[in-house]
Order: structure tokens, then sequence, then C-alpha cells
């Protein structure tokens, strides 16, 4: 099994400055360690690394840890899209076998900044031409903005994090689910069922709650679109590692033996290029 969305840091409150006091259990190092510690038993024996912070030093980091770690199956690392020098970037770190993808801090930043820029879009082009997957990390409200950028780069692979991040309450978020079904249809978007039970308004979740979400992305996605990721340790905002993945292997009991395989790490081998190591082609209509 692979968790396809989890993080590493060594905690620095001068660099986490969006850990408030309301989120102090993330005010401490979260190594591999931890990792294994909280993935013991559960069968998830292959991770993919993702960016916590918008430095080319954190991205150096993490591919060391997973030169160390037979565990970390591949890095989203964080580089500058906008420099004119990214090219030279992405070609020193595409020649690291770790290094398969990279991400953005999108959620809330103005379209001017990121959707709108000439910069950013070059960038993007850059990805495309070496075959690099590009994590697409946004709040719900910004799934128009997101569609008009992915319709610019047709031949890029983009994977959606966390659903997009919709308000998860007692009231079904029906325009949520409408904008995710538009972003399926392009057949480059894969989306990953992760950091869902952080945006829970309600003072408690199960799997009755979220059971409408899943199975909106799965069936605008599919199995072969959709990846199990666990946003540890953000999660445990409000859930922890073995809750977590349990919920989710609730919510695909209906379906068949290859269905999960794909979700719970065929699907993330193919978005990441794990195996084989040929880029695969973005599926068509």
């Amino acid at each position: 099994m692979i968790d396809s969305h989890h993080h590493f840091w060594k905690y620095q409150a001068d660099e986490f400055g969006w850990v408030t006091d309301e989120m102090a259990v993330l005010r401490q190092d979260f190594l591999p360690q931890h990792l294994e510690d909280a993935i013991a038993g559960t069968g998830v024996d292959g991770v993919i690394t993702v960016q916590a912070k918008q430095a080319l030093a954190e991205t150096e980091w993490l591919l060391d840890l997973a030169a160390q770690n037979s565990l970390i199956e591949g890095v989203v690392g964080w580089v500058p899209l906008k420099d004119p020098s990214l090219g030279a970037i992405l070609d020193r770190l595409k020649s690291n076998a770790h290094f398969r993808g990279v991400r953005e801090i999108l959620q809330g930043a103005s379209d001017a900044e990121f959707f709108d820029c000439p910069e950013f879009h070059r960038g993007i082009r850059e990805l495309t031409l070496r075959g690099i997957p590009y994590d697409l990390l946004i709040f719900h409200h910004q799934l128009d903005s997101a569609m008009r950028f992915v319709d610019e780069h047709p031949n890029q692979r983009f994977i959606l994090d966390h659903i997009a991040k919709p308000e998860i309450g007692n009231v079904f978020a029906e325009q949520w689910a409408k904008k995710i079904r538009e972003l399926a249809n392009r057949k480059n978007v894969f989306c990953k069922f992760s950091g869902v039970a952080t945006e829970v308004r309600e003072s408690a979740w199960d799997v009755k709650l979220i059971r409408p979400y899943f199975e909106t992305v799965l069936e605008a996605f599919g199995c072969d679109r959709l990846l199990f990721g666990s946003d540890w340790p953000v999660c445990l905002l409000r859930t922890d590692y073995r809750r977590w993945i349990s919920a989710v292997r609730e919510l695909c009991a209906p379906l068949s033996v290859d269905e999960c395989k794909a979700i719970f790490s065929e699907t993330a081998r193919t978005a990441y290029v794990l195996s084989p190591a040929s880029v695969p082609a973005i599926p068509s209509d």
C-alpha cells in the first residue's frame, strides 16, 4: 500500500507560522521514525513525501531522507516555478530517482499571483516538457480558476490534493460536488482522498459524514484516478493514522479487490511514475 500524501518537518516556530495555538500537536518534529511508528501494522509499505515549506533547501532535505529510508518511494518538492533558471533546477533534481513531482501552496492565493501569472504558466510548461507531475493545492472556492488553469496545460499531469478542501458538515457541499465533476472531465487530473477529516466543521466526524464526499470523487474520477493519502501529521488535528486508514477501508468495502488495489497503490504508481520508469500518456476520452 502507498500513502500518496504525508509530510516531514523539523519544527521551528518562525518557519511554521500557520501552526496556531489550536494546532499545538503539530509543534514538534515529524521524521521517518515517527511515521514508521504511525503506520506499523496498517499495511502501508510505501509513501510519497510532500513539501511543507516553499524552499528548495527543504526539497533537497526530503530527497536526502528518501535516500536513507526505503519507505519513501517519491518526493513531491517545491521549486521556484517562476524562476527563469527553472529548467536547469529541474534537470538537476530529476537526476534523483526519488524526485517525482512538484507542489506550490496555491490555497488562498490570488489568481494574479499564480493562475493568471505568465511566469507561473511558463514554469508549468517546463514540468510538462520533463513529464513531472504537479500537485494542485487549492481551496474549493478556487475550482473555477483551477479548471481554467488546467485547460491551459492539457498535456500536464495534475494531482488534486485533499479533494479541493470542501467545508464538510451535515449539509452536503453541492456546489463543490458540481465543480469536482467538471474538473474530473479533464482526464489529465488525478485526485487524492486525503486531508478530509481536517475539513470537517462538525465537532466530530465519522464514516457516514464523509461518505458522500468519497462517493462523489470516486464517481467523478474513478478508481484509476483516485489515490489514498493520509496527510499525516496534519491529520492529527482531527484523527490518528489508524482511524483514517480504517475509515477509507470501510468506504472502499463495496469495491472489488482490483478497485481497492488501484486506490491504495496502483493509481499512485501511475500518477507519480513510480513504476515502470517510463512516463505514462495522459488518458484520452
